[in-house]
């Protein structure tokens, strides 16, 4: 007998895919987007599925689970840590001074995501705000090679940082979610 779950995966087409692309909210049907600001913003668009698609339908305690002893990290930990790091970048990119950390210290979103549906929704919430922050920011400017900010961060950088830090902790997520319930995918 086994404490770990069975690997398995909801897709029926192509079984190594996390769901069938008649399911799959990041398929578009159509051909790539035409010039690289598009192409960025469809491949952070994505990726941001992605980790939603990774935590959907788990309880609390699944979202909480740290799969991965002494690590902290969880489902709902990389949530909430996308939010701050989301916060992060809009603060790189403010003249004004920068807003306050959402959760606190060092590793106080990963140590602070607890099993509670008060602390799943406010995650969610949190990530939803953050996001539509910067990207309210950065719609005003379409040019990538506009610096912005004190720190003078090309928007360039800024959107290939921000999807590499999205496709990492989504390769956690897969980890992480394949823990709790056995589910597999892309």
């Amino acid at each position: 007998m086994s404490d770990q779950p069975a690997r398995w995966s909801q897709a029926g087409i192509y079984p190594d895919m996390w769901a069938d692309p008649d399911d799959d909210p990041r398929n578009n049907d159509g051909v790539s987007p035409d010039g690289e600001l598009a192409t960025l913003q469809d491949f952070l668009t994505n990726y941001r599925l992605t980790l939603r698609m990774k935590c959907e339908g788990l309880t609390p305690e699944q979202l909480a689970h740290r799969s991965v002893p002494p690590s902290t990290m969880s489902l709902l930990g990389l949530l909430r840590h996308l939010a701050e790091a989301e916060r992060d970048w809009f603060n790189w990119i403010s003249d004004d001074e920068p807003l306050p950390k959402l959760y606190g210290a060092r590793d106080a979103d990963f140590d602070g995501a607890v099993a509670d549906q008060a602390v799943v929704d406010a995650a969610y919430a949190d990530l939803e705000r953050e996001q539509a922050a910067i990207d309210a920011v950065l719609a005003e400017h379409s040019d990538l090679g506009e610096r912005l900010g004190k720190e003078e961060i090309a928007v360039r950088e800024l959107m290939v940082h921000r999807i590499e830090e999205y496709a990492r902790h989504c390769g956690h997520a897969d980890l992480l979610r394949e823990c709790v319930d056995g589910r597999v995918g892309q």
